[in-house]
C-alpha cells in the first residue's frame, strides 16, 4: 500500500506503508545511528515525534525484547529507506514490521531518507504527516501541520507509581521524566538501591526518603513545559544531596537555577557525537537525543560553569554547579548500544555519594 510523508513546507515523499495504517501528525526528526533501532524506538524521549533513520537498512537483526529501553515504543511514526522483512539473528523474537503493527505505529519505507534529512538539516526540524490517503488535500493539511505541538509529553511517559530496584549500596532516588531502563540498570549494577519516582513526585516526598543521591532522567519535549517539575527540582537543588542529571534532567536543573534553554535547528540524535570534557581536555564519543540545549551565553559562573562542550557545534553538553554537589550532562552515558566512553560519570556520582556519607 502507498504511503505519503507530507512536510509542513509542502514537500511530499511517496513510499510504502509499514506498520499501522493510521494517519498521524508529528514533529519529524532524524537519527544517525547505524545500529540500535530498537533502543531508538523504545526511548521515551521520542514521544511526540516521528523518527527518520538515516542508516539505509533497518530491521535486519529483528526485535530482541531484552534490548528494549522501556516496555513499549514511543515515536508517533517511523520512516526508513529500506525495511528488512526477514531478520537474521538468533536472539530475534519478532520482525520490526509486526512490532510496529502490534503497537499501532504507522511508518513509511522506500523514500529517499538522505534527501529528507538534508531538508531537515537545511530548513530545520518541521512537522509532518504520514498518511495512506491518496486523495489528501495539501491546502487542508498544511495549516494542521503548522499548528501541531508536542505539548506536555513527560506526563505521558513517566511511570504511574514509585517502584524499587533492591540493592545493598547507596539509596538513589531516580526521578522518571521518561527514563531509559539502562539508567536504573547502570546504578543498580553498581550496587545501588534505586527508588524510581514518577515525574509528579514532590521534592518533599523524595527528601523524606533520605536518599544518598538523586538522579534526574532523560525525557521528551520542551523543558520549559515542565513548570511544576522545575519548581520541585529547585527545592531538591537547595539540599546537600548529590544530584546527577541526564538530558532533559540536565535542562530542567539549569532552568531551576535561573539559566535558559532554546530549541536547536535540528538537534542531536545519534550514537557518534563527540563531546569534550573541559576539565581534562579529553574527547568522548557519546550517544545523544535532544532538540533543546542550555544557553550558556548568560550563565552566571556563581551558579554553574560549563563542564562539557559539543566538538561539532560548540553547544553545551554539561554543567558543574558552583558550591554544590550537582553535575549534569546533555548526552547519554548509559547508552546501549552505543559508546560507553562516558560511563565513568556514574562512578563519579557514586564517589560523590560516598564522600557525602563520610562527611
Amino acid at each position: 500500500m502507498k504511503a505519503f510523508l507530507i512536510l509542513e513546507d509542502g514537500t511530499v515523499f511517496t513510499g510504502t506503508s509499514i506498520g499501522s495504517k493510521k494517519e498521524i501528525i508529528s514533529e519529524i526528526v532524524f537519527n544517525t545511528s547505524m545500529t540500535g533501532y530498537l533502543e531508538v524506538l523504545t526511548d521515551p524521549s521520542y514521544a511526540g515525534q516521528a523518527v527518520v533513520m538515516t542508516y539505509p537498512l533497518i530491521g535486519n537483526y529483528g526485535i530482541c525484547q531484552e534490548d528494549m529501553e522501556s516496555s513499549r515504543p514511543w515515536p508517533d511514526g517511523y520512516i526508513v529507506r529500506e525495511l528488512s522483512r526477514i531478520p537474521s539473528n538468533f536472539r530475534s523474537g519478532d520482525t520490526i514490521q509486526h512490532f510496529l503493527e502490534k503497537h499501532d505505529i504507522p511508518g513509511i519505507s522506500g523514500i529517499d531518507t538522505r534527501a529528507l534529512t538534508k531538508i531537515l538539516r537545511e530548513k530545520g526540524t518541521m512537522n509532518g504527516m504520514i498518511t495512506t490517503n491518496e486523495n489528501y488535500c495539501l491546502e487542508e493539511i498544511l495549516p494542521r501541520l503548522a499548528a501541531y505541538t508536542t505539548g506536555k509529553v513527560v506526563e505521558k511517559v513517566t511511570c504511574e507509581k514509585s517502584y524499587v530496584l533492591e540493592g545493598e549500596g547507596p539509596n538513589v532516588a531516580l526521578l522518571d521524566l521518561g527514563a531509559k531502563r539502562n539508567i536504573a540498570r547502570s546504578l543498580h549494577k553498581r550496587g545501588c538501591r534505586v527508588t524510581v519516582y514518577p515525574a509528579s513526585a514532590s521534592a518533599e516526598e523524595i527528601i523524606a526518603a533520605k536518599p544518598d543521591g538523586i538522579m534526574l532522567s532523560n525525557g521528551p519535549g520542551d523543558p520549559k513545559e515542565c513548570t511544576s517539575v522545575i519548581q520541585e527540582i529547585k527545592k531538591l537543588c537547595q539540599t546537600d544531596i548529590p544530584i546527577f542529571a541526564i538530558c532533559l534532567g540536565h535542562q530542567l536543573v539549569a532552568l531551576a537555577n535561573g539559566a535558559d534553554t532554546y530549541k536547536m535547528k535540528y538537534g542531536h540524535r545519534g550514537g557518534n557525537h563527540p563531546v569534550k570534557d573541559l576539565q581534562t581536555g579529553r574527547v568522548y564519543i557519546s550517544s545523544q537525543n535532544h532538540g533543546y540545549v542550555v544557553d550558556t551565553n548568560n550563565l552566571d559562573p556563581a551558579v554553574a560553569v560549563p563542564a562539557f562542550v559539543n566538538v561539532n557545534d560548540g553547544t553545551n553538553e554539561g554543567l558543574s554547579y558552583t558550591g554544590k554537589q550537582i553535575f549534569t550532562v546533555q548526552f547519554h552515558p548509559e547508552a546501549c548500544p552505543g559508546p560507553l566512553d562516558s560511563g565513568y560519570l556514574f562512578d563519579r556520582f557514586m564517589k560523590m555519594m560516598e564522600v557525602n556519607q563520610n562527611a
